[in-house]
């Protein structure tokens, strides 16, 4: 490590070994944060000349360096590496190499602490407005797949086992709600999280009259967060809530990869997907693998093992503890492999092609017993003796016309009264 560390008073004793183990994964994780923490630098610049911290000049010339560092960082001439402890030092060492004694006034007011706080806020509005864009476009494909195919007959399912007769709009639109309600989820979650917590230093505020609110403003956050303890305490609580929006609409990811896994058997043969979905195994000729859904599947556990990594770091006292650091790869490894994922699903979606004959033959006597119950009830027999009665005719019971037992199911909701202009309509409503 070149350059010294930005706490080292003069003089202090540089073990190398210790100072890797300190420095960790920092210098590849804060690749992902180094835009933010200069926008955020800016910002802070800007602040420290309003209060008169820093005269017109200088902060012209480091508004103008951090400028010109992001777009270094932009197009990849300036990259992290060992030099460096992390993105912060490089910041602060790049603007002393360029401007000398100017450089070295950008930390004024500010700690290393409420530096990633804000780095990490602004990375994390980024990613749960990805979040958002992406559960409304799966949503906005599943509605479509629904009202394509509202009335398409296929088997229903409860323990695996056949049930009732159901619908490809039921099994599509299932999933078109749950999207919307992720939609929703994460820009509740985005509001949460959307307080500046720069001039919170390290967690006792500092002895200066700093426009909090000035920062904020120019950082597009809505409010300030205001105790400075507490920036410190929510350090980490804000990722795992990130994590736990993106968990939600994995768990649909992994639901919707399960059922693919089976309907693409040749066992159930109801869904074919395009050959760029699938791969060829490296020894049986005649193999056509679901490897996209099968990776996709095992994508929520690696949200999971990141969810419950960053939740096990914060078994901490009140302020800022070393431990904090650990939060950082989770948060990262958790955000990209679960939105990475995301991303491949509306193609997917529109992609899947369904054997309509299959399905329908898939729909046997037997799961019309339901239908048969309800209309004795309708007659006038109470429900428990017409389950009784129909549980004894099952062996011999005929087929009904498919489309009737799936139109009578008319509550709002079910096969024959899918809702889907009330999930449209919630569905614009989000992305105005």
């Amino acid at each position: 490590m070149a350059e010294q560390p930005l706490w080292d008073k003069g003089g202090a004793s540089i073990d190398e070994r210790i100072m890797r183990f300190l420095a960790g994964e920092d210098v590849r994780l804060d690749q992902h944060l180094l835009p933010y923490d200069i926008r955020a630098s800016i910002a802070h610049v800007n602040g420290l000349h309003r209060i008169g911290i820093l005269d017109g000049q200088e902060a012209k010339a480091l508004v103008s360096a951090l400028e010109s560092l992001l777009d270094l960082v932009a197009t990849g001439q300036f990259v992290l590496d060992e030099r460096y402890e992390d993105g912060h030092s490089a910041i602060e060492a790049h603007l002393t190499e360029q401007l000398g004694d100017i450089g070295r006034k950008v930390h004024t007011g500010r700690s290393r602490n409420d530096q990633v706080l804000v780095a990490t806020r602004l990375y994390l509005r980024d990613q749960l407005a990805r979040l958002n864009i992406a559960a409304l476009d799966i949503a906005e494909m599943f509605i479509e797949r629904a009202k394509a195919d509202a009335a398409t007959p296929m088997p229903g399912y409860t323990h695996l086992q056949r049930a009732v007769p159901s619908t490809v709009g039921l099994w599509c639109s299932a999933f078109a709600e749950s999207f919307i309600d992720i939609a929703a989820l994460s820009q509740g979650m985005s509001r949460w999280i959307d307080a500046c917590p720069l001039g919170t230093a390290a967690g006792y505020g500092v002895n200066l009259e700093l426009d909090r609110q000035g920062v904020a403003d120019e950082l597009g956050f809505t409010r300030v967060q205001i105790n400075a303890m507490y920036a410190q305490n929510s350090r980490g609580r804000f990722e795992l809530g990130a994590l736990h929006a993106l968990h939600q609409a994995l768990l649909d990811v992994r639901r919707f990869a399960w059922d693919l896994s089976l309907f693409t058997t040749e066992e159930f043969g109801f869904v074919t997907l395009p050959d760029r979905f699938t791969t060829g195994s490296s020894i049986m000729p005649n193999k056509r693998n679901p490897d996209v859904v099968e990776l996709l599947r095992a994508s929520c556990g690696v949200v999971e093992g990141a969810t419950a990594e960053l939740s096990a770091a914060l078994a901490l006292p009140s302020g800022y503890q070393r431990d904090l650091q650990a939060t950082k790869e989770p948060m990262i490894r958790g955000l990209s492999r679960g939105l990475a994922a995301l991303a491949i699903v509306p193609d997917l979606v529109a992609s899947m092609e369904f054997d309509r004959a299959r399905m329908r033959e898939a729909i046997t006597p037997a799961m019309f017993a339901t239908d048969r119950a309800i209309q004795l009830a309708a007659e006038g027999v109470p429900f428990r003796d017409a389950y009784r009665q129909v549980g004894r005719e099952i062996e011999s019971m005929k087929d009904l016309p498919i489309e009737q037992s799936i139109a009578q199911r008319s509550s709002l909701g079910g096969s024959g009264n899918l809702g889907l202009d009330v999930l449209r309509k919630r569905l614009d409503s989000l992305r105005a």
